[in-house]
């Protein structure tokens, strides 16, 4: 069997060399690149980003991020946001008193943690939902790389328990006030940590999302 494809979005945030060579490690080929072709053609589309939300979303927006993975969403093709790139999947995001527009793929706002020391930065453990995919095999006592001071802190999406449609996995952590770690709603799956900074337990998350892009 060939080994899976994953473009790395190229739009001007993120360690995007990093990830790419995490991505490789585990097997799969990688593209980073801000072609649209190829973020809608890749098996898997992964979006990175560090700094701040509105920056992110400027750069985002450009390289017409939203209307690929929403283009991808519709076609149930995978994606994975990571950190900042986790945050602007939300509706949006308030830094600094001012609310910025995100691509809107999952209702809610991304806020400041109520932490006495910011930036949440280093090791943490994480309480990883039932069956969850990506942390197949992983033990609860494992621990991933955070940096930020913003997060998701609620998960707003009215979900239908008597929908065919699975509802989403969501992993939980903390730092002052609980905050989303990582949520896997259908192909699209985002972590606040860097599994690409994360060591070993890191690889094995990135290797459990390559083997679902089959």
């Amino acid at each position: 069997m060939s080994p899976p494809t994953v473009t790395i979005l190229d739009y001007g945030s993120g360690n995007l060399r990093s990830a790419q060579r995490a991505l490789e490690h585990v097997g799969a080929r990688v593209t980073v690149t801000a072609d649209r072709a190829a973020a809608a053609e890749c098996d898997g589309l992964l979006v990175p980003g560090v700094g701040a939300f509105e920056a992110c979303m400027v750069g985002f927006t450009e390289v017409g991020g939203p209307q690929v993975v929403g283009r991808r969403l519709a076609g149930g093709r995978p994606v994975l946001g990571i950190c900042v790139g986790m945050q602007i999947m939300f509706t949006s995001g308030v830094e600094f008193g001012i609310q910025t527009a995100g691509s809107g793929q999952w209702p809610g706002t991304v806020t400041r943690l109520d932490a006495p020391v910011l930036p949440h930065m280093g090791w943490n453990t994480v309480e990883a939902a039932p069956d969850s995919l990506l942390f197949d095999g992983i033990d609860a006592a494992e621990r991933f790389y955070f940096v930020h001071s913003y997060a998701a802190q609620s998960w707003d999406l009215d979900e239908d328990p008597a929908s065919p449609i699975p509802a989403a996995k969501l992993t939980w952590a903390t730092h002052g006030s609980r905050f989303l770690a990582a949520v896997e709603n259908g192909p699209l799956s985002a972590t606040q940590f860097h599994p690409e900074k994360s060591g070993e337990v890191g690889l094995h998350l990135l290797a459990n999302w390559c083997r679902g892009l089959s």
